[in-house]
């Protein structure tokens, strides 16, 4: 049953996803602000889709820790789950991606309407630099900014390297970093087809103030207490 149910969601992903691909050309026109209202509608039915067909359900717990400012959101990354929800949850945002990523058919569209900060990691340094300017640009116009500090997705109770490029752009621009922590890959796991039925936990961490904190305190404080609270939830 579950591998019937995973393939009648891939079935209902591709159809909605190229439904809103072939939609895109009436949305790309509008201001940043504005594609973000109007692509707002996806997650929500994807997520949907999600426990219909799949029984998968999802649970946010510390929703009151999100700032009211725009600030640096740094998750733990496991499926593509978090994804979706994290546009569910959280309020305008972008999303800092590998450039590659808007060249896949259909859903590289969207994500490209989502203006993300698409980086080409080979370059190393001059990749960092337009991280930091492109970064505060976007905080200055209100939108919150989104990584994934492990720079891919980790298997279910791995660990990754925390990166340091979210916690230096956070302290750059002066802003807080808001922590993520979830166990989606119990249940979709990386890079996985099935897609097992339960309840995934997010829990959104309190807001880290990084006034006077060198990247690298803001990293591993970040750091500690994501993989303390995958401690808890596993």
């Amino acid at each position: 049953m579950t591998l019937i149910r995973s393939i009648l969601f891939a079935l209902a992903q591709a159809v909605y996803t190229l439904g809103y691909a072939l939609f895109s050309p009436f949305i790309f026109p509008f201001g940043q602000h504005m594609r973000h209202r109007l692509l707002s509608g996806f997650a929500p039915g994807m997520l949907w889709m999600l426990k219909v067909i799949c029984g998968i359900r999802m649970e946010v717990r510390g929703l009151e820790n999100i700032p009211k400012q725009a600030c640096v959101v740094l998750s733990k990354h496991q499926s593509a789950w978090e994804t979706l929800s994290l546009q569910l949850v959280l309020p305008p945002h972008a999303w800092v991606a590998k450039r590659e990523l808007l060249w896949i058919p259909f859903f590289g569209w969207l994500l490209a309407l989502s203006s993300p900060i698409a980086l080409d990691r080979s370059k190393g340094k001059a990749a960092m630099k337009e991280l930091l300017t492109k970064g505060k640009e976007k905080l200055q116009q209100g939108f919150s900014i989104v990584l994934f500090p492990e720079g891919t997705r980790m298997p279910y109770g791995e660990r990754g390297k925390y990166k340091i490029g979210g916690a230096l752009l956070a302290s750059h621009a002066g802003v807080p970093v808001l922590p993520v922590a979830h166990n989606a890959g119990k249940f979709w796991g990386r890079n996985a087809f099935i897609k097992k039925p339960g309840t995934i936990v997010m829990v959104i961490g309190p807001a880290i103030d990084t006034t006077g904190l060198k990247a690298e305190e803001i990293n591993a404080r970040t750091e500690a207490w994501i993989e303390d609270e995958m401690t808890r939830l596993g």
